[in-house]
């Protein structure tokens, strides 16, 4: 579960990323988050996962109060979270099976269950015939398969994604949207950014609209796609559908 309730956030430099955010995220929600660059979607995600820390208001992640969390551990809160990135970040020099593992290997996971769970994340997203590839012999869709079996290996409470398909090519946006479909089908919890919007549509059961550092419009998808109230979401979903 993910809550915040009245976050703001200014950084240093004197801009307002966000102005009182309230969001919740129940267990089993598929919820996306969609809105213009410099919304405030990217914050929110570095809250979570507290990147960075809001300037006021409180933010619960599965069970541990952001607010009030020791730096040493920070690692153990994001062991709950899978967090999937639009650039991948896999390490070059090691094969998928090494990359998956690494993740484990760093919480001192014993072996015999690396040998089981790598494998099996691995096949969730299709990839046991590339295990021992490297990721300079991967496609980008691929090689975002490999990041989203990482998070999974972790078997996290909630998986973040942001923005896990704007880095590739067309034709390989839609083997990675199957693979988070099937995780939603699955009872995964997750929260997605994306400008995704007939994926958002077909597959979210809430969909929420960022503008100016607030979520000024949160729905069912096919009233937020078909009925949206706001004349800025309207304007928004004019020049993206």
């Amino acid at each position: 579960m993910v809550k915040l309730k009245d976050v703001s956030v200014t950084y240093s430099s004197g801009v307002d990323a966000l102005h009182n955010v309230n969001l919740k995220i129940n267990d089993g929600d598929f919820a996306f988050v969609v809105g213009a660059s410099g919304a405030g979607k990217s914050t929110m995600i570095k809250l979570i996962l507290k990147e960075i820390n809001p300037t006021s208001g409180s933010i619960m992640v599965n069970g541990y109060n952001l607010n009030k969390l020791r730096r040493r551990r920070i690692p153990a809160l994001r062991r709950t979270i899978g967090f999937v990135f639009q650039d991948f970040r896999l390490i070059p020099s090691m094969t998928v099976y090494e990359n998956v593992a690494f993740v484990l290997r760093v919480i001192d996971s014993p072996t015999s269950y690396i040998k089981k769970r790598v494998p099996y994340v691995i096949g969730l997203v299709g990839l046991q015939d590339k295990a021992y590839a490297y990721p300079n012999e991967l496609s980008g869709g691929e090689m975002q398969r490999v990041a989203i079996a990482r998070a999974l290996a972790m078997n996290p409470e909630v998986m973040l994604f942001d923005e896990p398909t704007s880095a590739l090519d067309p034709e390989m946006v839609g083997e990675v949207l199957t693979i988070i479909k099937e995780l939603a089908q699955s009872g995964m919890t997750m929260l997605i950014v994306t400008h995704e919007m007939g994926f958002a549509k077909e597959v979210s059961n809430r969909c929420m609209f960022f503008s100016d550092g607030n979520i000024t419009e949160e729905n069912a998808p096919k009233e937020f796609f078909e009925n949206p109230q706001s004349p800025r979401l309207k304007e928004f979903l004019s020049k993206v559908l």
